[in-house]
């Protein structure tokens, strides 16, 4: 199986960073990387901490003690070091030239998957320095989901290959 990093990008939300690494757990992702001004308990004095892994705590439910992770603080960095790697760096954004995530698409490579800040997504320098982007199709009035949905979505659609109906789970027992 192919290797799939998440890159949470300026995420605001405490609860948005938890739901998206159970997420991450439950869909067999293999890293999270924080960039920016993303929220972890690795941010601040200890009491500002303990308050951080609380609230995160809400919405993970012990996943933020589960799936490995690391913080690059520049996202440039980040996506510089999955490069190196060999990652394949897609951005869930809309914009020009983005795959439509409903229609089929082939994800055989090692993926790092950009999910990006909350109200005004991914800048465009950014998106500049990405291989792909991938939008989710809109149906209704508002033009975006909540980013741990969105999240949620994507992730699945890069998995679901992954899957099988006998619920085989993509990570080894430790």
């Amino acid at each position: 199986m192919k290797k799939l990093i998440v890159i949470l990008y300026n995420i605001r939300s405490t609860y948005n960073v938890g739901a998206v690494l159970r997420t991450c757990d439950g869909l067999g992702v293999d890293e999270v990387i924080f960039t920016g001004y993303t929220p972890f308990i690795d941010k601040g004095l200890p009491h500002e901490q303990e308050k951080l892994r609380k609230q995160i705590h809400k919405t993970a439910l012990g996943a933020e003690d589960i799936i490995p992770w690391h913080r690059i603080d520049d996202i440039n960095d980040a996506i510089a070091e999955c490069r190196q790697q060999n990652f394949t760096i897609i951005a869930l954004e809309q914009g020009q030239g983005s795959l439509n995530l409903a229609e089929s698409h082939n994800y055989d490579e090692d993926i790092a998957l950009i999910l990006g800040e909350e109200v005004h997504g991914i800048s465009p320098n950014i998106l500049e320095n990405c291989d792909k982007l991938l939008e989710i199709p809109m149906c209704g009035k508002k033009e975006s989901f909540n980013v741990s949905v969105a999240g949620a979505i994507a992730i699945w659609e890069i998995r679901k290959s992954n899957l099988n109906d006998r619920r085989i789970h993509l990570r080894t027992p430790e």
